[in-house]
């Protein structure tokens, strides 16, 4: 009896593998082809390891999955966490894990829209290692102006932050913001608690800041608020 001849997939080099394995985006999908045979888990872990953007928004993963696959995608750049459709569940404890990684240093773009469970804990070790960020996200976390500190301290080339509903942030944290991150162009406050009219202070500070959403524009507020005079 001959021997079993080797399934013509399984014959594929590694470096076609990996272009294959790079147009799947489902990473549970990923983690079953990686399970295959060593070959395959190879091909998976070289096409993370080229990935410039990774999503995990709307997958169902926890800190250590969320971890171990930003540790295998060396050449990351922009990171997406965001708890779409509530289910991505990360802790502060993985974004602690993900600080460690060495493609955090690179990182330009990171958003964690939505993750409720976020805190001070968790951001500021990671954006006190991202200091090549350029656009953060951390509308809906729990936040404090500790985390405004580090990341004024550790981003110096930060152009667009959302603070969307960071309702623990108060003027102290935004004053130091916008002062130490020169390069900033916009920044987005909806639902914060912080009186409109100190917006005006952050403009001061830097005349070219965009105050997000545009209604809440110290320009816009004081247009709508200065008197009509009806015609006689």
């Amino acid at each position: 009896m001959g021997k079993e001849e080797e399934p013509e997939i399984e014959r594929l080099p590694v470096d076609i593998l990996e272009f294959i394995f790079s147009l799947i985006p489902s990473f549970s999908e990923l983690a079953q082809a990686s399970a295959v045979c060593r070959k395959w888990k190879r091909g998976v872990e070289q096409s993370l390891a080229q990935r410039e953007r990774l999503s995990l928004s709307g997958f169902n993963v926890d800190d250590d999955i969320a971890a171990r696959i930003v540790h295998g995608a060396y050449g990351l750049k922009e990171l997406d966490i965001s708890r779409s459709c509530w289910r991505c569940n990360l802790t502060d404890e993985g974004l602690y894990k993900i600080s460690l990684a060495k493609c955090v240093g690179n990182l330009t773009s990171i958003s964690m829209w939505g993750m409720a469970r976020i805190t001070d804990k968790g951001v500021i070790p990671l954006v006190s290692e991202a200091t090549s960020l350029r656009h953060l996200n951390v509308g809906g976390t729990f936040i404090t102006d500790e985390s405004l500190f580090a990341i004024a301290n550790s981003c110096p080339h930060l152009k667009a932050i959302v603070l969307w509903s960071c309702r623990h942030v108060t003027e102290t944290g935004l004053i130091m913001l916008v002062n130490k991150c020169r390069k900033l162009e916009s920044i987005n406050v909806w639902g914060m608690r912080v009186p409109r009219n100190f917006f005006l202070d952050l403009i001061a500070i830097s005349p070219a800041l965009q105050i997000r959403p545009p209604s809440l524009h110290p320009k816009i507020v004081r247009m709508w608020s200065i008197p009509q005079i009806s015609n006689i």
